[in-house]
């Protein structure tokens, strides 16, 4: 048991690390070589210490409950000589030193990958926990014996107080491991994330580590993550997984942003994916992909909401409640006839004040603004300047409505720096 004055003692791993262990009697054991904590609370707790037996070649372990004090030496009750032989880990258990110190870490609080220089411990009564990760150049100085020498270094010459970093473990994932991204107490750090700053991440890895990072990620992050990527680095990612795994994800994408990164796929992997999704999505897809992506047809989704003339507004709210999750436009709904030829358009804040009994075709605006197949990006570019509309419906030769162009689809390829 540990046995303190203070009830409270903040350490830091490298102020253990090394440390002689001595029993009551001051018989020697060892030196400290690792700690081991049980992922899955808030303040993951300490529960075993790794250390190199006197005159040993193997690590051995025993539990943090044989602690007695930590001070100078770390005093623990008298321990049972064990065989030689690695420690064997339980599931959920991590070793701090071995996963954790100078690897690379995700900040999901700040959204930023970071390198950890030392990790922040608090000793209460007779437990330890792990409370922060040391993120700074002084948690780096004090590994290295350098801590009270910059200090001195810095106040006399510069006056200035070098002071600690550290993020607390509640907003930290590793990425030392696949196992460690598939624990559950971290995953879902990093699907708490926006899908823009995930995908920013994911693109400052290297390409293994961006590959066990994007696998760990659930289906639906997965899709929304890999809308936000570079179109290079979603080509990567998706080449690394098997067929089925990757028409789940893109499944779950935008019709025309699934399209756009099928295109970029060599064929035969994008034919496998494309065996693999729902049908009536792979058609979707399939009638996008006949498309130049730089024209209309390239650049409008098909997931959008159209209507006959004759329904009435409580019908469409009904039918944009039901749908709207699955929908890449909710702006404008658009009228139509028993042909699919483009009657007019109504706009969500026009169906929200409308009387809920009016008919569509009383509501609607018949001055449709559309673009053709064929139109080139920036002609598309005019209309949405001119006139301001957050969408653009695209028509054939007939004016049958075949899709419509959302303003971030055309911004990604007319601004890719700003569309991502």
């Amino acid at each position: 048991m540990v046995v303190n004055s203070s009830p409270q003692v903040f350490l830091f791993l490298s102020q253990i690390l090394g440390k002689k262990i001595i029993d009551p009697e001051g018989r020697a054991w060892g030196r400290v070589s690792d700690l081991v904590v049980t992922i899955g609370e808030l303040y993951p707790p300490v529960t075993g210490v790794l250390f190199l037996p006197s005159g040993g070649q193997a690590s051995s372990r025993f539990p943090w409950q044989k602690v007695k004090e930590v001070g100078d030496k770390l005093v623990v009750y008298p321990l049972t000589p064990q065989k030689q032989g690695e420690p064997i880990m339980n599931e959920g258990e991590l070793l701090l030193k071995d996963s954790l110190l100078d690897k690379q870490i995700v900040d999901t609080h700040g959204a930023k990958i970071l390198r950890v220089n030392d990790l922040h411990l608090l000793k209460v009564n007779y437990s330890l926990r792990l409370v922060h990760v040391d993120v700074g150049l002084r948690g780096l100085m004090r590994r290295v014996g350098l801590e009270k020498a910059t200090d001195k270094f810095l106040q006399f010459f510069l006056d200035y107080q070098l002071s600690d970093h550290l993020i607390p473990w509640r907003y930290v994932q590793p990425l030392s491991s696949p196992d460690l991204l598939r624990l559950k107490i971290t995953q879902t750090r990093l699907a708490q994330l926006h899908p823009a700053d995930l995908a920013d991440i994911i693109e400052d890895l290297d390409i293994h580590k961006r590959s066990e990072v994007f696998q760990s990620l659930d289906v639906e992050t997965a899709a929304e993550t890999l809308e936000e990527t570079d179109p290079k680095i979603q080509v990567r990612l998706i080449e690394n997984l098997n067929p089925a795994r990757a028409s789940d994800i893109i499944e779950e994408m935008s019709p025309s942003e699934a399209a756009d990164l099928l295109g970029d796929l060599p064929k035969d992997k994008a034919e496998g994916i494309l065996k693999e999704m729902e049908k009536e999505v792979a058609e979707d897809v399939k009638e996008l992909l006949v498309h130049p992506e730089e024209k209309a047809g390239g650049l409008m989704t098909t997931s959008f909401l159209t209507l006959g003339p004759q329904a009435t507004v409580q019908e469409a709210l009904d039918l944009l409640r039901q749908q709207a999750e699955t929908l890449d436009l909710i702006y404008y709904l658009y009228v139509t006839d028993e042909e699919g030829h483009l009657c007019g358009v109504t706009s969500l804040r026009g169906l929200l004040m409308a009387n809920p009994q009016a008919c569509l075709s009383d509501l609607m605006d018949s001055r449709v603004i559309s673009v053709s197949l064929e139109e080139e990006k920036e002609e598309i570019a005019e209309r949405f300047a001119k006139y301001g509309f957050k969408a653009i419906p695209v028509t054939d030769e007939t004016n049958r409505i075949k899709g419509v162009i959302p303003f971030k689809n055309l911004l990604e390829v007319v601004a890719p720096q700003l569309g991502k």
